[in-house]
């Protein structure tokens, strides 16, 4: 009797290269869910910040994305991609590294907070346009919704067991030295990034083009694009109002629920479980209901349970905020997974570094407004208020998605991929949505 060959896989895990660029997130994410945790309390345990020190701290953070995040795009068009990651990394490891020394030697202030802030910002502008811009070069277009869910899904495991692990570190050691797991998390995916063989073409110099000119180009392809408009005008109010979150959460749950260490990590642990369902459910959603569909429903159904952050209070406060954590994150990751599929899939490869900087700047650019927002807030009012505030605007956040041609559509349309992208096989008009290879793919490595 005749056997049946074997068919390999054809999804994103089957690519090695794409294998290394999920495991070097999976250790860059398992130490920054560690400083998720511990940075924001050497601040407020450590230092003993005001509600606005913290808020400037969240800022500093992401202050870079107004700063560079424009020319950031149009630099990395000029340039291969995979470098700029691995030096990115190493940045970072450094960066963070300086924490823990500095509490060692007795000579750790919010100065050096706020610089560490800033310089690690700098890096991940550069790191996450240029990973967002690398991934079509790994994957065939009609794998993208597969392979950004697999990286959501392992960026949302590690939400998951980072925290935990974090607050155990911080229970035990403290702040300042459990940042050290964050300096090692970089190293490793640098280390990781840098084995990756897969061949990335120079871009061709344009002659005569300025890099202002570059920048407007990518500014033009997002603001001219009818759905990429109201795109980022969504994801840019959600990031305002996830910043005053992120800027008084911490606050929140030492000074007002009175939680440890331990717990804090556990209560961020909890909460990232709807980051990785949604990341498990993207694919099949999209397939069900459609990819357009998927973008305004998602925050619709999801951005209420906001609610119960400001509601929480006394012995049930922790898992209140846990269930509308859990609720937030799951529409959150399901949206991001289809849109910024969308994305990639949409863009003409010599534009997607530019495109996907425009973007950042756009969206990313209210975090550090929303930071000072929040801070500010919780300063005057009291972290609660902060935290009224915050879902009071992710009930508005859909509105612009429920006024655009979204509302009337299933499916996204795509453009023809050019010459120099990973493709293999005929771009349907329609890209995929991820099929049941995914949650294997990402179970295996980040």
């Amino acid at each position: 009797m005749n056997e049946t060959p074997h068919l390999p896989s054809t999804g994103p895990s089957a690519r090695r290269d794409f294998r290394l660029l999920l495991s070097g997130a999976v250790a860059a994410q398992a130490g920054s869910q560690v400083t998720l945790v511990a940075l924001p309390l050497v601040a407020v345990v450590e230092l003993d910040a005001t509600p606005f020190q913290v808020g400037l701290l969240t800022a500093a953070e992401t202050a870079a994305f107004l700063l560079v995040g424009l020319p950031a795009g149009a630099w990395l068009d000029r340039m291969r991609k995979l470098p700029v990651l691995v030096r990115a990394d190493v940045l970072r490891c450094l960066a963070v590294g300086s924490i823990p020394v500095a509490a060692a030697l007795d000579a750790l202030s919010l100065l050096q907070l706020y610089l560490v802030a800033l310089v690690t910002g700098v890096a991940t502008v550069f790191f996450d346009v240029a990973h967002q811009s690398f991934l079509p070069v790994l994957l065939p277009r009609d794998r993208l919704v597969a392979g950004n869910g697999a990286i959501e899904t392992v960026r949302s495991s590690a939400q998951i067991a980072g925290p935990g692990l974090g607050g155990g570190l911080v229970q035990l050691l403290g702040a300042p030295i459990a940042i050290v797991a964050d300096a090692f998390g970089f190293l490793a995916s640098a280390a990781l990034l840098s084995r990756i063989r897969a061949e990335e073409r120079l871009p061709a110099p344009e002659p005569g083009r300025s890099l202002r000119a570059e920048v407007a180009e990518g500014l033009r392809f997002v603001l001219g694009h009818p759905l990429l408009r109201v795109i980022a005008a969504t994801t840019a109010a959600s990031n305002l109002f996830s910043a005053v979150l992120m800027a008084v959460q911490t606050v929140f749950w030492v000074r007002v629920l009175d939680l440890s260490p331990a717990a804090i990590g556990v209560l961020l642990s909890a909460s990232a479980v709807g980051g990785l369902a949604g990341a498990l459910c993207a694919g099949r959603l999209a397939a069900r209901i459609g990819q357009a569909r998927l973008i305004w429903l998602a925050p619709l159904v999801t951005g209420p349970f906001a609610l119960l952050w400001p509601l929480a209070d006394g012995g049930v406060g922790a898992v209140l905020f846990a269930i509308g954590g859990v609720a937030v994150l799951f529409g959150a990751v399901v949206y991001n997974v289809a849109q910024v599929s969308f994305r990639q899939s949409l863009c003409p490869p010599r534009l997607l570094g530019r495109m996907n900087a425009t973007m950042r700047f756009l969206v990313w650019g209210t975090l550090p407004l929303g930071a000072l927002l929040g801070g500010a807030v919780a300063e005057q009012a009291g972290p609660r208020a902060a935290l009224w505030l915050c879902a009071a605007g992710f009930l508005v956040v859909p509105v612009p998605l429920l006024f655009s041609p979204l509302r009337g559509m299933r499916d996204l349309p795509s453009a023809p991929p050019e010459d120099g992208g990973a493709d293999d096989g005929p771009t349907a008009d329609v890209p995929p949505a991820a099929d049941e290879d995914l949650a294997a793919d990402a179970g295996k490595a980040r």
